[in-house]
């Protein structure tokens, strides 16, 4: 077992959660954007996009068991990509609004604001517990170095 492990796999996690906030406050800024995409001769709003995780590589039981046994190694984690929501768009009655149809409706984006928040504040607390490991580690490495004086 190689002693930065714990240094890769926090490291893994914390770039997939900074991506996670990225696409999350991408989220938050389009949640009024009506003309995000033009789609067969006509805009369509903004859709929420999604971040997909996987570990970094998924081997099979017998895999990890003997991985686990021989050496501990951890996989970390991946970004495998980035999803648009399928939830249906919010139309909102606004007749005077400049791409609002015949019937005075105008489609909005399916980001739902507060949504977007927990979602955010889910990905801090896990880059902050990331953060919080990878100086765990830190601290238990540099006790260990202390032993050898």
């Amino acid at each position: 077992m190689r002693i930065t492990n714990s240094f890769d796999i926090s490291s893994s996690a914390l770039t997939a959660q900074r991506l996670r906030m990225d696409v999350i406050s991408s989220n938050i800024a389009n949640a009024n954007t009506t003309r995000a995409q033009f789609v067969n001769g006509k805009w369509q709003p903004y859709a929420r996009k999604m971040v997909n995780f996987e570990p970094n590589n998924q081997p099979t039981f017998a895999q990890t068991l003997q991985g686990a046994m021989a050496d501990g190694t951890g996989q970390g984690v991946k970004v495998t990509k980035i999803v648009d929501d399928t939830t249906p768009f919010k139309p909102v009655y606004n007749p005077t609004h400049p791409d609002a149809d015949a019937n005075g409706y105008v489609m909005m984006s399916n980001v739902d604001v507060m949504k977007e928040m927990v979602d955010m504040i889910s990905a801090t607390r896990s880059y902050e517990a990331n953060v919080t490991a990878l100086n765990a580690s830190k601290a238990m490495i540099t006790k260990a170095l202390e032993i050898g004086r």
